[in-house]
């Protein structure tokens, strides 16, 4: 049934004739125009008068459900602790951790001796992003020696970041480096200069350069530059001894890594192993080995071992695993701390150098757990998260000597929780082609699953990313108001090992589809709830997951938030002078060159496949300055929509105007926006 709009009528984008020709096949675009033609600047009127009567809508509609959304975004709030802080961790003669001030939108970051003394401000954001509606640290590394910092800013929400130094002991920034840094930048072993990325004009990271200290910018040397392959992205890291400094390049199938000693990174780099396509090795260094994680000769990777003076003789330490997926290791000291996944289930390992292996227990049938901030080769305990969709984050040390977890820290919640009051399950959905998709599922106790309940799912399903089945206090809000919530662990993740990721990219791209709609009517048939009892919520490519959906199975769904969803797939994936476009095509396909891929793609791209139907009631957000998916993507979808769908379903695009990928950038306001999602899905579904 139609949930008729309580506002007014809607913006209507014209249509502007505009059309192009591949492989044969004529593709009209009436919404072309949308994108302005100075991107990155965008300063067409007629695009920004678009946009703002979008915005102008969506406040309307925000406006008339001021209560619900006060409500919520207060009752979210009352779970974070205002003051909240991490937990101190060791770096050589200093404790670090970063702590909210009462209030704050951004942390504020701390050290002091580890011998004791007073405590010190090395980084204030709050302080930082004054004045400034979008504010991101992106990497701070403090030098070898304690006294400076390398940190990366962004203020605009475009991931070009600048690079400074700053002198810990006054405050004061010494150096700016760079206006487009990238990544995580890495300080010598002397404490005289840094290796960091850069990106270029499309936004790719396609270098590695060195800066030294109290010489001009000019005089920066290039390390290592991308010419070989287009869509080749560069990074650079440090061994966990701190030897090396690896500089590694490849995109979403292969790679390649170099390193050269921290000591003095002007000298030659050393090549590990030609790039081989879609083989994927990472590395880490100790005891004057090479540490090499590798798919080579198993989809779910081995570990070997190599000489620095011999590296591409790669020799097995663990072999390949139909069932055990290896996913990092880091070598310490005294172990090579190792997390995998078994049938789904996070596993953290440590393993001696003999061989020896003691995984870190854990009670709980599913959770989500891994090593974190041990930033010191010989740590006296292993620092670790852990949380399931009923626990709470907690922060542990593993103490090895007497395989013992000791708590540091359990999240609390100031306005209450009682775990007892919720209940939790991990599903086998059957898929339509035989598959089993696991579903990880909580729900208030007393939920009764007679079908007539209500249901939030949220999925991803790309880039090998599997959802982990975490705490967030954000989603007691639905559970609490009697809602049920799941996380669908489809194809296009790892969750299930590297060929479940393998199994959702490229020819197979639809089975993530197919997977998402399956879950859903798995779960009405377990009877969590009913055909347009469901309100589902995805973002980027988990937002193409949520346009695909919408097309194929429209009557399923309740609501649909599409968070940045990346939906004008064919265009930009035809398009390779956007930021991210070669890069993508070994997980989407090149539809330039390739027409079995242009077919494919074009057979579910969600803008290309919107159709005369009835569509449920939709929120769709964007960011001005988002390089990841442009903000014209969310916006010709819901123009198109608005143009073509049949029924009179509320229909919102949100653009945030000085934001980027990931939304706003405080805390707070990135709780609004959670609020707004669940909002008009509680607003939504079954039309309450």
């Amino acid at each position: 049934m139609d949930k008729p709009t309580d506002i007014a009528g809607p913006p209507v984008a014209e249509q502007r004739p505009y059309s192009y020709e591949r492989h044969g096949v004529t593709i009209d675009d009436p919404w072309h125009w949308i994108r302005d033609q100075g991107y990155p600047q965008v300063t067409d009127k007629d695009v920004l008068a678009y946009l703002t009567a979008e915005n102008d809508y969506f406040e309307q509609w925000a406006e008339g459900h001021r209560a619900l959304l006060d409500e919520l975004f207060e009752e979210m709030k009352g779970r974070i602790k205002e003051d909240e802080s991490s937990v101190p961790i060791r770096d050589g003669d200093w404790l670090y951790w970063w702590a909210f001030k009462p209030g704050a939108q951004y942390r504020t970051w701390y050290r002091k001796k580890f011998a004791g003394g007073e405590d010190e401000i090395i980084f204030d954001e709050p302080l930082e992003a004054e004045r400034k509606e979008y504010f991101r640290l992106g990497a701070m590394d403090v030098s070898p020696d304690g006294k400076l910092a390398a940190i990366l800013v962004d203020d605009s929400g475009a991931e070009r970041f600048t690079l400074r130094i700053r002198d810990l002991a006054t405050g004061k920034d010494i150096e700016t480096v760079t206006d487009v840094a990238i990544g995580q930048p890495v300080w010598t072993s002397g404490s005289d200069g840094v290796v960091f990325n850069e990106v270029n004009e499309n936004w790719r990271s396609y270098r590695a350069r060195f800066h030294r200290l109290g010489t001009p910018t000019e005089q920066d040397v290039t390390l290592y530059e991308e010419t070989e392959a287009l869509g080749f992205t560069v990074g650079v890291g440090k061994s966990q001894d701190r030897s090396l400094i690896f500089i590694a390049t490849g995109d979403n199938a292969t790679s390649e890594v170099r390193f050269v000693s921290a000591d003095d990174p002007t000298q030659p780099l050393t090549l590990i192993s030609r790039r081989k396509e879609k083989r994927q090795y990472e590395a880490d260094a100790a005891h004057g080995k090479l540490w090499i994680l590798t798919n080579d000769d198993h989809v779910n990777f081995r570990l070997a071992e190599a000489d620095p003076a011999n590296p591409e003789e790669w020799r097995t330490v663990i072999s390949g695993s139909d069932r055990v997926y290896l996913r990092h290791v880091t070598s310490y000291r005294d172990h090579l701390a190792i997390q995998q996944r078994v049938d789904g289930l996070d596993q953290l390992i440590l393993r001696t150098y003999q061989g020896d292996e003691r995984r870190i227990p854990f009670a709980e049938a599913s959770y989500s757990t891994a090593f974190l901030g041990n930033p010191e080769f010989a740590p006296e305990a292993y620092r670790l998260a852990y949380s399931s969709l009923v626990t709470p984050a907690t922060i542990y040390d593993y103490h090895p000597e007497d395989d013992r977890l000791e708590v540091l820290k359990v999240q609390e919640i100031p306005s209450g929780y009682d775990p007892s009051k919720y209940e939790t399950e991990r599903l086998m959905v059957d898929g339509r082609d035989g598959v089993k998709i696991p579903v990880s599922v909580v729900y208030p106790k007393g939920f009764v699953k007679d079908g007539s309940g209500k249901l939030f799912l949220y999925a991803y399903g790309a880039y090998g990313y599997a959802v982990p089945p975490a705490f967030n206090t954000n989603r007691i809000s639905l559970l609490d108001r009697g809602w049920a919530y799941a996380i669908a662990h489809i194809r296009g993740g790892d969750d299930l090992g590297y060929q479940w990721f393998l199994d959702g990219k490229l020819e197979k791209r639809t089975n993530t589809f197919s997977d998402f709609v399956d879950v859903a009517k798995g779960l009405i048939a377990e009877g969590f709830t009913h055909k347009g009892g469901i309100g589902i919520n995805g973002g980027s490519a988990g937002g193409e997951l949520m346009g695909a959906v919408v097309n194929s199975d429209p009557d399923l769904w309740g609501a649909v938030v599409a968070d940045v969803p990346f939906v004008d797939v064919l265009n930009t994936m035809l398009d390779d002078t956007l930021p991210l476009t070669p890069g993508e095509w070994p997980e989407w396909g090149n539809p330039i060159t390739d027409k079995a891929a242009f077919d494919t793609i074009r057979g579910y791209s969600p803008y290309d496949n919107v159709k005369p139907q009835a569509y449920p009631p939709m929120l769709i957000t964007g960011g001005l300055t988002d390089p990841r998916v442009t903000y014209w993507e969310p916006a010709k979808w819901a123009a198109k929509l608005r143009a073509t769908k049949t029924d009179n379903n509320l229909l919102l695009l949100k653009i945030n105007m000085g934001a980027g990928h990931g939304g706003k950038s405080g805390r707070w306001e990135r709780l609004h926006e959670v609020a707004e999602t669940y909002g008009f899905v509680l607003t939504q579904v079954d039309g309450e």
